[in-house]
């Protein structure tokens, strides 16, 4: 198992030792190889930049082999380019954006210059009021830019089904963009674009992608990231 590899399946299992409250399965995790005493300071390459992507289960890769889930896809295309990054996947499964914003602390004690934000998805599925996951989702790029302000930004848009009624349906998908608009940080428009609702995709729950599915969530992701990665380069 490589190195990258390692640091992905042990942040899976921390966060299931930090998510005791959760509710549901979470994604399978592994600790191969890895050291007791490793702590979130000592996960990255000291020599790669870090990209962090913070989700819920699109991002832990629910029900797939963590080397199968969108973050480790990106890694692999990282590598095969030969940037110097390391992705790491902070996902957890079932988490809504007032969980993320509670462990985010914890989280930001790891430097990072690329912050993927993908939360929302839970809180609309639960029809969680718009203007709480509005707030929490503030709260959490404040919080990031405040420790520290160099760090790129990339919002992941989230779309839902029209459950809970259109007014509902639209106001979820328009939290995304106006968002990103206000706070000036690049935005995936819907990070299942091509994914949701293609059974042949998605898993049987009708949710969750595939390892097929991830590659084009990595697409999705991609389409976002690479620019930011080149603007990276060019001022440093």
């Amino acid at each position: 198992m490589s190195q990258n590899i390692l640091k992905l399946s042990y942040f899976f299992t921390l966060f299931l030792l930090f998510s005791c409250g959760e509710q549901g399965e979470k994604v399978k995790s592994r600790k191969e190889g890895m050291p007791d005493n490793t702590s979130i300071d000592s996960i990255s390459n000291g020599s790669n930049k870090v990209i962090l992507i913070y989700g819920n289960s699109l991002t832990a890769g629910y029900g797939l082999d963590p080397r199968e889930a969108f973050p480790a896809v990106i890694q692999d295309k990282l590598d095969s380019l030969d940037l110097k990054y390391t992705v790491i996947n902070a996902g957890l499964s079932g988490e809504t954006t007032a969980g993320g914003r509670t462990r985010l602390q914890w989280i930001l004690n790891q430097k990072t210059d690329i912050f993927i934000l993908e939360l929302g998805a839970n809180d609309g599925l639960r029809g969680i009021p718009i203007e709480e996951t509005r707030k929490n989702l503030q709260e959490i790029i404040d919080a990031v830019r405040e420790k520290n302000p160099e760090t790129e930004i990339i919002l992941a848009g989230m779309q839902i089904p029209p459950n809970l009624g259109q007014d509902y349906t639209a106001e979820f998908r328009n939290l995304f963009p106006d968002l990103a608009a206000k706070n000036n940080v690049h935005l995936i428009s819907f990070l299942l674009e091509g994914v949701a609702g293609n059974p042949e995709l998605n898993q049987p729950d009708g949710i969750h992608p595939t390892a097929e599915g991830h590659k084009i969530v990595a697409r999705n992701v991609w389409q976002e990231l690479e620019p930011v990665l080149q603007k990276e380069s060019t001022f440093n």
